[in-house]
């Protein structure tokens, strides 16, 4: 379900860099009472919240939302970067519709993308000929259900913060 962060020529994955768990950012904020819990806000006067999961190892990166049937309606996944990152991601054994926003370091959208289900999750082909880059540089990529972003009026150029838990 998730997708898989690609621009490898011939279509050959890349590994992705993991994000150090005590790396932090400007983007990153201490959890307060919820210790335990990742999510991220956006800052715009309703707040909208995402429930969070992470993905900062190569292996979780690679995995991501694949093969996930639901996903609850204010879940997401972070994909989380030590560096400035410009691959490209794709819906390759994604079954769910997704929208995906990059982030910069400091948590300003610089990018979103809705990424429809393929014909054919399982054909990495048809994966391959459509991949999803962002317009800029990011050091997260949050991918939520397909119409998050448009139905809490997120747009490109709005601040996230994210808790990332202990």
């Amino acid at each position: 379900m998730a997708l898989v962060a690609i621009l490898a020529v011939g279509f050959f994955m890349t590994p992705l860099r993991s994000r150090a768990q005590g790396g932090g950012s400007s983007a990153r904020t201490t959890c307060g009472d919820e210790a335990g819990a990742a999510y991220g806000v956006v800052q715009i006067d309703t707040y909208p919240r995402v429930d969070l999961e992470l993905a900062r190892t190569p292996s979780e990166r690679e995995v991501g939302l694949m093969y996930r049937e639901t996903l609850p309606p204010d879940g997401g996944m972070l994909f989380v970067y030590t560096s400035p990152s410009n691959e490209a991601y794709w819906m390759y054994h994604t079954l769910l519709p997704l929208s995906i926003a990059f982030v910069d370091h400091d948590g300003t959208i610089v990018d979103i993308k809705d990424m429809p289900r393929l014909t054919n999750p399982d054909d990495a082909a048809e994966a391959a000929r459509r991949v999803y880059p962002s317009e800029a540089p990011y050091w997260y990529a949050l991918e939520v259900n397909q119409g998050w972003f448009v139905e809490h009026g997120v747009g490109v150029g709005q601040q996230f913060v994210f808790c990332l838990g202990a």
